[in-house]
């Protein structure tokens, strides 16, 4: 039986509009003021599928969830919940009230509640926010040890500059040595980091800071997606993980009869990806006009081949929830293998990077020394 989304959006548009007034707070990945985090999540609805399964009523199952939380916050949320329930509104219904839960959550379990497919749907949000988990410990695994190697290599790099090649820069005073253009450079930029050293450190702290409060902004959003989208090794990583995503959204909402424009426009509202849900935009304008979906992929280069080829063959054959699936395991591979290579490649290339530097650093400073013995000699 298909399900028909515009249902659902008449039963609750007050709910829904408030909802989107608070869009801000339904990041894809959000690292601060987050209470039920996605491994809350992943928790939440991979133990309320299998309750339900084993026939459990919804009210014992978000009751025994609710015991099980050690923090204050989840407690509370599962809770309110909880007391929604009770009083006689749907699940779906109490989830949309709680700014914890995405647009993308609500429907995806108003469907389970009106298919009869509810304990189903919980433990594909499960897998699905499982997935989503394991991706981003993919990509902070891939990063961490890279960063470590930056980050000490700043400090080396900013160490020399405020303190050695002063010292070195007395002795040349001393001595009036003329020095050569190499070394007439690193001396302007190490005179530049005592004079704006801190004032340059302050401004770092405070963009790293204003992070939460600048990805509020859709401008800023847009050129930071659009930037990582550009960098190389990394841009390709990152959309291969939005892919990933995107194919394991479609599946599920596919498997609950989803029409397919429906099934776009949920998936552009849960992914917070700026060029994602451009193309996305894209593909549900040329939908709406009577496109097939593969066509429709094709029309932006976001898309590979490959998806494009497979999405064909979904439609031919009535296989779109299977070949969705097969792609979402694919990317996921490429997720994994990717994160690997990432990490073996940033590496050495910073480890090269921080070489050159403290080279160059130390060739300026003694191509002087050397002449200067020289002149003694």
């Amino acid at each position: 039986m298909a399900f028909q989304l515009d249902n659902i959006a008449k039963q609750a548009p007050t709910k829904k509009e408030a909802n989107n007034d608070l869009s801000f707070l339904k990041k894809e990945i959000t690292l601060f003021n987050n209470t039920f985090s996605n491994k809350i999540k992943e928790d939440f609805y991979t133990e309320l599928g299998v309750l339900l399964k084993a026939g459990v009523s919804l009210k014992e199952g978000l009751e025994l969830i609710e015991n099980s939380q050690k923090k204050k916050q989840n407690k509370d949320v599962l809770n309110k919940i909880g007391l929604d329930v009770v009083s006689g509104q749907s699940l779906s219904d109490a989830l949309s009230k709680n700014n914890q839960f995405t647009s993308y959550e609500y429907y995806s379990i108003k469907i389970g509640e009106e298919t009869g497919t509810l304990a189903r749907v919980s433990e594909q949000l499960g897998g699905f926010f499982a997935r989503k988990n394991e991706q981003r410990r993919n990509l902070i695994s891939a990063l961490t040890y890279p960063v470590i190697i930056l980050s000490t290599a700043i400090l080396v790099v900013a160490f020399m500059l405020n303190y050695v090649v002063p010292m070195f820069q007395d002795i040349f005073k001393q001595q009036g040595v003329e020095l050569p253009t190499i070394t007439k450079l690193i001396i302007k930029v190490s005179e530049f980091m005592q004079s704006y050293g801190l004032i340059l450190l302050f401004i770092i702290i405070a963009i790293i800071t204003s992070q939460s409060f600048l990805n509020k902004k859709k401008r800023f959003k847009q050129l930071k997606d659009k930037l990582i989208l550009k960098l190389p090794f990394i841009g390709n990583f990152v959309k291969t993980v939005y892919l990933s995503q995107f194919t394991q959204a479609v599946s599920l909402l596919t498997a609950s009869k989803v029409p397919v424009v429906n099934s776009i426009q949920l998936v552009k509202q849960m992914i917070n990806f700026h060029p994602l849900q451009h193309a996305l935009g894209i593909v549900e304008q040329h939908i709406l006009k009577g496109e097939s979906l593969s066509k429709s992929l094709s029309q932006h280069k976001l898309f590979d081949d490959k998806m494009i080829a497979l999405v064909k063959v979904a439609e031919e054959t009535n296989q779109t929830e299977f070949i969705f699936d097969r792609l979402n395991m694919q990317y996921n591979t490429q997720v994994q293998q990717q994160s690997k290579m990432l990490s073996t490649i940033m590496e050495p290339f910073i480890i090269l990077i921080v070489g050159v530097l403290v080279g160059v650093i130390l060739i300026a400073m003694y191509l002087p020394m050397f002449k200067l013995s020289s002149v003694i000699g």
